[in-house]
């Protein structure tokens, strides 16, 4: 792993380990002067009005968000969802960085994003509620910080953990493990994303000795390799095990509730959606610790309302837009502030997904280059077609 993967790394672990459940649940006494109720953007004559166009990622944005932006500022926001960070990066590939101000990629994709040239950096100085943001995660972006500026700014942190139907399958926090997928009664009842349910087996592996720690895989291809061969073993061999494989939000939610899947691998944004609808449905952390990660903020080079842009993100930083969000998407913000000023569901969900020491065992999804999403998608494709 080169210097720079290394730093972008231990930048979001530090960010993992800043973070506890004190900021998530009483940060509204830290939050100083985040007002509940805006101002949500200092106004000026670039940013009262015309539109911005927005890829983001699916449940992000909700429709009371998007109203009070258009209303407060004047500003007409395009939103258009977004599945996958593949989705994302081939989209901007094929319109070099045009067609879009702002899009929404995952932090750990920087090695994969910065070769590229499609994105520019943000002027700060444009948004004033940046302070609002909990410091750590602003660090955590700032791995993204080349060629004058940074180019990544958070939004929204979630975590890939284990969900299950609580009608037909129980477990406990401490007990519950990635290696549950696998157990003899689950086999044809197992929803998850192919390369994530194999880095989830690469984990469980690791963490029953049968493996080297999964990060070994991160350092060179030749590590890479020796960790992904015998991951792809066990994701064929326990193919039978698979009912379907999702590749985004909503899927996940219609794999349990139509499909008969019983367990599976999960981002939490879906799964909690299911438990706050009174759905049989629960999504807690593994004993082996969530995968984590921070979707963030970013300005493509072909952008063409920056101003508009820069309004945009600076409306995302308030206690009320992300509290706006996290109840409305079952993901988390990263703003300070937002926990008290969500409704008891929510809290209660929260609370239920990351009970005892589960923040403090989050496993941050290390930086990514091309090389190594490349070789994984050779792995990946062997699994699905087996």
């Amino acid at each position: 792993m080169s210097t720079k993967q290394n730093s972008s790394a231990k930048q979001t672990l530090r960010a993992a380990k800043d973070f506890s459940r004190r900021t998530m649940l009483k940060g509204a006494a830290a939050a100083g002067a985040v007002a509940a109720t805006g101002p949500w953007i200092v106004q000026d004559a670039f940013s009262s009005s015309g539109e911005v166009n927005i890829m983001c990622w699916t449940g992000y944005l909700p429709e009371v968000f998007l109203k009070d932006f258009e209303k407060s500022t004047g500003i007409k926001p395009n939103y258009t969802a977004m599945g996958s960070n593949e989705e994302l990066l081939n989209k901007m590939k094929a319109s070099k960085g045009r067609g879009f101000d702002v899009i929404t990629p995952t932090l750990n994709r920087k090695g994969q994003w910065q070769p590229l040239e499609l994105t520019q950096p943000w002027n700060l100085g444009k948004i004033s509620n940046l302070g609002n943001v909990e410091p750590s995660f602003v660090s955590a972006s700032a791995a993204w910080t080349w060629g004058g500026g940074q180019h990544h700014l958070p939004h929204i942190w979630g975590t890939e953990a284990m969900a299950w139907r609580t009608d037909l399958f129980t477990t406990e926090y401490g007990k519950l493990s990635l290696g549950d997928l696998w157990i003899p009664e689950m086999k044809g009842k197992v929803q998850g994303r192919p390369h994530s349910t194999m880095a989830g087996i690469g984990r469980h592996l690791a963490e029953i000795g049968k493996l080297p720690p999964f990060t070994e895989a991160y350092k060179n291809e030749e590590s890479m390799r020796k960790i992904w061969e015998e991951i792809t073993k066990f994701a064929v061999e326990h193919k039978p095990w698979i009912k379907a494989f999702w590749n985004d939000h909503n899927t996940q939610k219609s794999n349990f509730m139509q499909n008969g899947c019983v367990i599976g691998q999960t981002w939490d944004g879906p799964a909690i959606e299911l438990m706050k609808e009174g759905k049989p449905v629960q999504y807690m952390a593994p004993k082996e610790g969530a995968f984590a990660w921070l979707d963030g903020l970013c300005m493509p080079t072909g952008a063409k309302n920056t101003e508009q842009a820069h309004a945009f993100v600076n409306a995302i930083y308030t206690a009320k837009a992300g509290a706006q969000m996290a109840s409305n998407s079952g993901y988390n913000a990263t703003v300070k502030g937002v926990a008290d000023m969500l409704d008891a569901k929510s809290k209660e969900t929260f609370n239920k997904a990351y009970p005892g020491d589960a923040l403090a065992r989050l496993w941050w999804w290390p930086d990514e280059p091309t090389w190594y999403a490349e070789i994984r998608a050779e792995y990946r494709d062997k699994f699905v077609a087996a």
